[in-house]
């Protein structure tokens, strides 16, 4: 606000200073107070596109600002030397130079633009598409066994927001948030320091205007054009609806899990009860769960079980079998 009212003061001086000559009082304050609120508005406006273009694009604006400056005093001794009226000299220079203004910034910002998008096609090219890390991620610990086994490669982005959420965790009274917290930090610690694939870079942008930091996450993503390396479903779904990639660890682990098929046999160690009457649940190695029919009797034992279907979820698989009939057949000569 601070800014937009010495703009507003800056317009008002400048529109007063052209008028001041050639109008009698008060039409060069009237002047001025126009000029001033038609500067804040372009201020004002400026703010919201500055926002939609990347910084070569703003670089590329301003150097073409600075050669319509060049261009325009160069003009203006040209117009010197013609026969123009004093009163509307000012006027005519103002409007070559808001015309050689437009021309810069167009210019500028399209061949910002143009360097940007070939330096994005270079690093689609050579793999470089910038990777960032989200607090899920971190505190789940696999993404450094992943980048160690040379899966993930290049630089990994870690935004100063995110390392201060896990600063707040690893201080939280809980004791379960303060272990998840500190894991976290000991994770970016082995990247930085035991992993050669990798190299952790800190970054310090930040969108002040954004409270939570998983929007956070996207905004920065579509800002340089990454992707988010994230283990949170809800983070998918919010960064799908903006076109921002994400690389889910969780999906990726689901893929890499043995392919179950209905029919097929397997040794579960029926370790609780299940929601419904009757039902048993185990875990396979890999902490998929197993719900099997009929297995409430086999509580705490190792049964076999015949898979009867699989569901894929978004957070996991589950499989459902049922008790195959030589448990049952070797529980019934049991009982007996």
């Amino acid at each position: 606000m601070k800014l937009k009212i010495l703009f507003f003061i800056l317009g008002v001086l400048a529109g007063f200073g052209i008028s001041y000559p050639n109008y009698e009082f008060p039409l060069p304050v009237v002047i001025g107070v126009l000029f001033g609120i038609v500067t804040v508005g372009i201020v004002w406006g400026s703010e919201f596109i500055i926002k939609s273009y990347n910084s070569r694009a703003i670089l590329g604006g301003a150097l073409g600002m600075g050669a319509a400056a060049l261009s325009f005093f160069a003009l203006t001794e040209v117009l010197g030397t013609l026969s123009i009226p004093a009163n509307i000299f000012p006027y005519i220079s103002a409007a070559f130079f808001l015309l050689l203004f437009h021309i810069g910034i167009t210019i500028g910002v399209n061949k910002g633009k143009d360097a940007e998008e070939s330096g994005r096609r270079y690093s689609s090219r050579a793999g470089g598409e910038a990777k960032i890390l989200d607090t899920s991620v971190i505190i789940d610990g696999r993404i450094a066994d992943v980048a160690e086994v040379g899966f993930i490669t290049g630089p990994l982005i870690v935004p100063k927001f995110i390392i201060k959420e896990l600063q707040h965790i690893a201080d939280s009274s809980e004791p379960i948030k303060r272990v998840r917290g500190r894991r976290g930090l000991d994770v970016l610690k082995r990247m930085q320091k035991d992993i050669p694939n990798v190299s952790i870079k800190i970054t310090s942008q930040d969108f002040p205007e954004v409270r939570e930091a998983d929007l956070k996450l996207v905004e920065l993503a579509a800002k340089i054009h990454g992707l988010i390396i994230t283990n949170d479903h809800n983070l998918n779904k919010v960064a799908s609806l903006q076109n921002v990639k994400v690389l889910n660890l969780n999906q990726l682990s689901n893929a890499l899990k043995p392919v179950v098929l209905p029919g097929e046999t397997m040794n579960i160690h029926v370790v609780k009860e299940g929601k419904e009457d009757n039902q048993g649940i185990g875990y396979l190695e890999d902490g998929t769960m197993v719900v099997v029919d009929d297995a409430k009797r086999h509580l705490g034992n190792k049964i076999d079980v015949s898979v009867t279907s699989v569901l894929q979820t978004p957070t996991g698989r589950m499989i459902f079998s049922k008790v195959k009939d030589d448990n049952r057949r070797m529980a019934s000569n049991y009982n007996g």
